[in-house]
């Protein structure tokens, strides 16, 4: 008897641990992508995530060779951000972008993707001391701007134009729901 109430108030704690559990992960889901969402639109939202990227690159140029632990914490904040962002855009717009006749586009920015990630496995590679590493997280802001200019000046805005307000407001929450697959 009780062994049998011991297992039972196991069981309803373990129950009990998962159910918080899962509802936390829920709640820091939505926390980490409601900047995206409350930006807006698709669009905006993704211009958003351009910015805060950009910010966490202003920060990691800022430090010095002394500052490994601060530099690889912020590799990583940067990795997850592109990670999580660059699901966002292969899933849901770039998909849309060739839906709508846009292929070269979308396949030349997926590409783009490839070399983030090539990006940050050499990065990670790399010591944070190492005097070229700036050098390094140089170039790759160099290449990520040049991407987010292309995206926010002709690629998103073409797009935006090529939907309807309906096809527009599903894309955002396709997008938005792909973000919330990493957040």
């Amino acid at each position: 008897m009780l062994e049998e109430k011991t297992t039972r108030s196991f069981a309803i704690g373990a129950a009990a641990g998962l159910t918080a559990g899962l509802a936390a992960n829920a709640v820091r889901k939505i926390f980490v992508q409601a900047p995206t969402m409350m930006a807006g639109e698709w669009d905006e939202g993704l211009a958003a995530e351009h910015r805060a990227v950009l910010k966490l690159f202003d920060q990691i140029q800022a430090t010095e060779s002394s500052h490994g632990t601060r530099r690889s914490i912020l590799l990583t904040q940067i990795g997850h951000a592109l990670a999580k962002h660059a699901l966002e855009e292969e899933n849901a717009v770039y998909a849309m972008l060739r839906t709508h006749g846009q292929v070269a586009e979308a396949d030349r920015l997926n590409s783009d993707h490839g070399y983030v990630k090539q990006y940050l496995f050499e990065l990670g590679q790399m010591s944070t001391s190492h005097p070229l590493f700036l050098s390094k997280i140089g170039d790759f802001r160099a290449m990520l701007e040049e991407h987010m200019r292309d995206e926010e000046e002709k690629i998103f805005p073409r797009l935006r134009g090529l939907l309807d307000e309906d096809e527009n407001a599903a894309l955002t929450k396709a997008m938005n729901q792909e973000g919330l697959k990493l957040a």
